[in-house]
């Protein structure tokens, strides 16, 4: 992201986005209790910037990206999209700003319909909107496959002819047929075979300088977050405990559950092969969304947690420029109070061990190391893919997945 663009108004705007799945039981299906999947989480997007949302499994990241491309209608909280209230827009509503607001999928298999063949998949959105490219349709098409680097010709192919990368960028290729200004990626690599990973990555990269794109990326891997955002929010339970940008994040993590996180990321540097430090591994699983922890929702696994902890849920706050948390006793921040005595069951709640550090990276450290090399095409190889069920086009009626557990 450029310094200008730093200092533009927010193209995307969240503030106190909430959905809640309900419970129904009995026969009169009444409802018994809600899955809290995400509770109120505020951020904000400009511009060409790029934000990483991490978390572990079932955090809230994959329902948060489909409220913001208004997949999922939300349960309270407020989207802006250019300044723009698009929360309870109808579906007519939302119709011209699918233009602008394009998601891609997250599993490359079930993403694709196997009866279409490429050219009638990526030329979808252009049939929903009413939109005749110059040149017509099947030169634009064309041109999107090979701006991702797939043959033009492979035009009237099925899905089935192609490996789990190649179905990645036809997925790209679709979302970009109308020109969006804001594109949200949920897990685009996860599915993928790590070499694999790294062509599509670098692919986002490269498409996003040539065409001006903003991204949330949603990802499990710390790694290749590092390699594409620009700021960093980590999500847990529901709630954004921690938004920094990325040099900050990874260099001082003010959360212990971000440092917990941190702690397990691999460092590419052949100079430290063979150098031991200390991972922190979390005990004990990851609370249900259906009855959230009182206070601090991640004070039942925080070695650091106190009586406060158990009963204040604590507020997202500016502790430095640029840095919000959510804790009552952030690591690496001024002006820290004394430590409180800790409750029992913090005592025994990690397990710190000492790890040897591995020479083979699995990913970029920065921004500024060399890309990885792209092997040609048709080298890619399938990977068994996640179960999913996400819509074909731009547009899409279907039902959306299961809240995250």
């Amino acid at each position: 992201m450029s310094d200008k663009n730093a200092t533009a108004e927010p193209l995307l705007k969240v503030e106190g986005l909430t959905k809640h799945f309900p419970v129904r039981k009995g026969l009169l299906q009444r409802q018994t209790g809600a899955v809290k999947a995400v509770d109120g989480i505020s951020f904000d997007v400009r511009p060409g910037e790029t934000l990483g949302v991490v978390g572990e499994s079932g955090c809230g990241k994959s329902t948060m990206g489909r409220l913001i491309t208004r997949l999922l209608e939300p349960t309270g909280g407020k989207v802006e999209f250019q300044g723009h209230d698009i929360t309870h827009l109808s579906a007519s509503g939302m119709r011209p700003l699918r233009r602008d607001v394009q998601m891609i999928f997250q599993d490359p298999y079930s993403s694709l319909n196997p009866r279409h063949t490429i050219g009638t998949i990526v030329s979808a959105p252009f049939k929903l909107q009413g939109v005749e490219p110059e040149g017509g349709v099947k030169k634009e098409v064309q041109r999107l496959l090979g701006l991702v680097g797939l043959n033009p010709e492979h035009y009237n192919r099925y899905p089935h002819e192609f490996s789990g990368g190649q179905r990645q960028r036809i997925g790209i290729a679709r979302a970009l047929a109308l020109k969006p200004k804001l594109v949200v990626a949920d897990e685009p690599v996860s599915a993928l075979d790590v070499s694999i990973q790294a062509q599509v990555v670098n692919l986002l990269d490269d498409l996003q300088d040539e065409l001006g794109l903003t991204y949330v990326i949603i990802a499990h891997d710390l790694s290749v977050i590092r390699h594409v955002s620009d700021r960093i929010a980590v999500m847990y339970l529901g709630k954004i405990v921690e938004l920094a940008d990325r040099k900050s994040l990874y260099e001082a993590p003010m959360h212990p559950y971000t440092n917990a996180l941190m702690s397990a990321v691999p460092v590419p540097d052949p100079r430290r092969r063979g150098v031991k430090s200390e991972r922190i591994l979390l005990k004990g699983d990851v609370p249900s969304p259906l009855s959230p922890p009182s206070g601090c929702r991640f004070h039942t696994r925080c070695w650091k947690a106190t009586e406060i902890c158990k009963t204040q849920e604590p507020p997202l706050l500016e502790l430095l420029p640029g840095r919000r948390v959510a804790c009552h006793h952030p690591e690496n921040a001024p002006d820290q109070a004394p430590d409180e005595p800790v409750l029992p069951s913090a005592r025994d709640a990690i397990e710190v061990v000492s790890v040897t550090k591995s020479d083979a990276p699995e990913a970029p450290e920065t921004a500024d190391t060399p890309k990885a090399s792209v092997s040609p095409e048709g080298s890619e190889g399938p990977e068994a893919p996640e179960a999913s069920e996400t819509p074909e086009s731009s547009e899409t009626s279907e039902t959306p997945e299961a809240p995250e557990k």
